[in-house]
Formats: C-alpha cells, structure tokens, sequence
C-alpha cells in the first residue's frame, strides 16, 4: 500500500484491554476498519492511559511500550509493536499548539502504553505507520475540543487522528454484574443518538444530560479521547458513523469515525 496524503478521517475507538488479542471477533473488526481507511502517512494517538500536563509528546523514536496493567499472564507483557517514530508529525504539533498558547512538553523515554498499542497492533499489524502519542492534558471536554480543532490541519497531511478510550467504563461495577447492565445499554444508545444527531453539545454535558452517566464513567478518562476527535472533525460531525457496536464484558466497544 502507498502513503496518501488525502485528508483522512478522525477516530475514536474502544481499545480493549490485553486479552482483546483474543477476542473471536473484535480483532477482526479492527483489521477491516483500518483496511478500508486510506493508508495514512503517519498515526497520532491519545489514549485514556495517558494523563499528563501540559500537555506531553511521547517519544520519538522506537522504544518498549509500556504494559500499564497488572495481573495478566505472561504472554500479554512479551508483545511488541516497534513502530518507527514520528519526529516530523512531534514538531507539526508543537508548531500547531504552541502556536495557540498552549505549552507542550516532551518524555522522550515514553513507549505507546496499551490503550495505542492493543488496537494499533489489530489495525497495522506489521507496525510500519509512524505513531506519535500524546498524553491528555486535562479531562475537560470543551478543552479537549479546542485541542482537537488546533491538531485538525494534520488531517490533510495524511495524518490519522485516533482517540483512543472506551464508550462505557466502570470495572468497579462490571464486578456486580452478570452480561450486559442496564447503565452500560442506556448510556451506549443515548451515546449513539447523539452521535448520529451532532448533538455536541449534550455530549459535552453527558455526566448530567445522559442516563447512567455516572454510572457509565465515574471517572471520565475513557470518554475524553473522543472530545479531541469530535474537535479534529469538527464541521464534519454530520457524516459520522459507528464502524463497531455491541458489548465486551459488559462494556460499550462502540467505535466511530468522522470523515
């Protein structure tokens, strides 16, 4: 495949924990969405598992990812993904929120941890699309919008924006339940219909507005990465659409692209 430099869509995905590797359909859904995606010149990622202000550039260059989990077995800790690094895509987006007045500093050591690597390894397997993570510098949504709008030029670079979180995430309450519950079935429909509708602005007030919405994020990490996707697609936001829908242990992997 060649590199384009078409602009490319804006993602946000449910990413999975380690086991996803396993899942009999999942990893075959990600494999098809990134296969119908122009080939980008290179990836940007923001990842729930990164928390960091101001905010930071991971590294640079290949490094070992970083296996933020506990508990699992052995054979999840020996996965690598050793794509190369995105110095020119790092200096891009210093220009582009420096520019702005927002501060950025780098952690050159800093691997792609599992909320970029997990999904990255189903889509680009052979690990050859240069990557660049960055941490998010705040939870508010309004500015992770406002993030997502000064990064949206890289777009017609060939640059693919990925927000990297899940749809619906509270373990704490998975650990009560058996199949699917009812927060996790609310929250994702409402999340859909306000999707499909461009409804921003009940999406930037989901903790009040949505039902469950406490429930679904009580800590709201994991919905955050979509605020800089719907800010890097923004004007766009009408030709949105859900690429994988339904349920992982409870949880919404509902996943959607703009563009």
């Amino acid at each position: 495949m060649t590199v384009t430099a078409e602009r490319m869509p804006a993602l946000y995905l449910s990413h999975g924990a380690p086991p996803l590797a396993d899942d009999p359909l999942w990893p075959a859904e990600l494999a098809a969405w990134s296969a119908g995606l122009p080939r980008p010149k290179a990836i940007l990622m923001v990842s729930a598992h990164w928390e960091e202000a101001p905010l930071a550039l991971a590294a640079t260059r290949t490094v070992p990812l970083v296996y933020d989990f506990w508990g699992f077995p052995e054979h999840y800790y020996g996965v690598r993904y050793a794509a190369p690094g995105a110095p020119k895509l790092a200096d891009d987006v210093r220009k582009l929120l420096r520019r702005a007045g927002t501060p950025v500093q780098d952690i050159p050591d800093r691997g792609l941890d599992h909320g970029a690597y997990v999904p990255l390894v189903e889509m680009y397997p052979d690990a050859d699309v240069p990557v660049l993570q960055i941490s998010l510098p705040t939870l508010d949504p309004r500015a992770l919008m406002d993030i997502g709008r000064r990064l949206a030029p890289l777009r017609d670079e060939g640059v693919l924006i990925v927000g990297s979180g899940f749809f619906t995430h509270n373990l704490a309450a998975l650990r009560h339940a058996g199949g699917t519950p009812g927060w996790s079935a609310e929250f994702d429909d409402w999340g859909q219909r306000a999707l499909l509708a461009g409804d921003v602005d009940a999406l930037l007030d989901f903790e009040h507005v949505s039902p469950s919405g406490k429930l679904a994020h009580p800590r709201t990490e994991h919905f955050a990465p979509l605020f800089v996707t719907l800010g890097a697609a923004e004007g766009e936001l009408d030709r949105g659409r859900s690429v994988i829908d339904g349920f992982w242990m409870g949880l919404a992997k509902r996943s959607v692209q703009f563009g």
